[in-house]
């Protein structure tokens, strides 16, 4: 999966399970594998990446599930989407296609009582999520007590012009994709920002605090963007879906995110560069005058994080559970794999 794109459009946030894959999607046939296993959907999406990757530039679907298992995969060129029937394609040219009749789907009483267990989890982790969300706004009302909004639009607009002033629109209308680089999983907080930033000339780190405007900043610069005739990747918070915590306009060959804790990294080559908010917009000295209360904060957020995070890897057991349920070979997935071969082809 190295040379393709991997992102995720599903993610387990203080909002509950968020998904933005119909906007991923410019007129793509979508095929839903129908089957409970999502093991049994991840083996097929697996083979079928084996079989294309050679030719097909291919866009991977992560999973909030974990790293065990894949949410779909996208065959621009070919103009279809295979995707787990778990995945919202309300709205899209969607196809289903029952992995049943290959592998039996009957569910016992074991996966059901699993199933309600799993379900009971993953509610009580959204439910911590959202508590540490609400106690995350009382350090937001710190910051911006303390920042200096009209500095913040200078920068904002300063930037605009510099990134656009030489180029001309394209006089189209631009496709605003939606998507998450990371979630957080069973697995921990996953993130596939070494990989996304990795493919850009151009990478810009927005440093700052809580409030202090890195989402407004790259909303504002996508939508210039936008305007200007450009796609644009927008990248959620899994914190706070709200929030944007990337963007990126292939056309422009730049990619800009929020590069600080759960995320944080720095510049390693001469053409990725700092903006820092914190810096340029917040009174200086705000970080040490409240202090006190920025740890009480931190810590009392961060700690319904990790009882959230504890509530997906108690998940992460049910689903196991479930999945036992389901035996197949790897006669049965290269079967099935065979057939959706012949269906692109065809």
């Amino acid at each position: 999966m190295a040379n393709h794109e991997r992102y995720y459009v599903r993610g387990n946030t203080a909002d509950g399970l968020i998904d933005y894959f119909p906007s991923n999607l410019n007129g793509e046939k979508v095929i839903a594998l129908e089957h409970p296993s999502e093991t049994l959907k991840t083996a097929v999406m697996k083979q079928l990446i084996n079989k294309l990757e050679k030719n097909d530039p291919l866009e991977i679907l992560l999973s909030p599930h974990g790293y065990d298992y894949l949410d779909g995969l996208i065959i621009r060129e070919k103009a279809i989407t295979f995707v787990t029937d778990t995945v919202q394609t309300k709205g899209t040219l969607e196809e289903a296609f029952d992995l049943g009749t290959y592998v039996p789907a009957s569910l016992s009483n074991d996966f059901l009582e699993a199933d309600n267990k799993y379900q009971d989890k993953k509610q009580s982790a959204y439910s911590d999520f959202a508590t540490g969300l609400r106690i995350h706004d009382d350090l937001e009302d710190i910051y911006i007590a303390e920042m200096d909004v009209a500095k913040a639009e200078t920068l904002t607009e300063t930037f605009i012009v510099k990134l656009l002033q030489d180029v001309q629109k394209k006089g189209r209308t631009a496709h605003e994709y939606h998507r998450l680089f990371g979630t957080n999983t069973s697995d921990g907080i996953v993130n596939e920002v070494p990989h996304l930033k990795g493919k850009f000339s151009n990478v810009y780190y927005i440093k700052g605090r809580a409030g202090t405007g890195k989402s407004t900043f790259m909303k504002k610069i996508g939508e210039a963007c936008k305007q200007h005739g450009f796609d644009v990747e927008f990248y959620h918070c899994s914190f706070d879906p709200g929030s944007i915590d990337m963007l990126i306009v292939r056309d422009l060959d730049f990619c800009m995110f929020d590069s600080t804790d759960p995320h944080e990294f720095f510049p390693d080559r001469e053409t990725e560069v700092i903006v820092d908010l914190y810096k340029e917009a917040v009174t200086p000295g705000t970080d040490e005058k409240y202090a006190d209360e920025i740890n009480q904060v931190n810590g009392a957020y961060k700690a319904y994080m990790k009882k959230g995070l504890k509530h997906l890897v108690a998940a992460g057991t049910y689903l196991e559970i479930m999945e036992d349920q389901f035996t197949f070979d790897e006669t049965q997935v290269s079967a099935i794999t065979e057939d959706l071969m012949a269906y692109i082809q065809s």
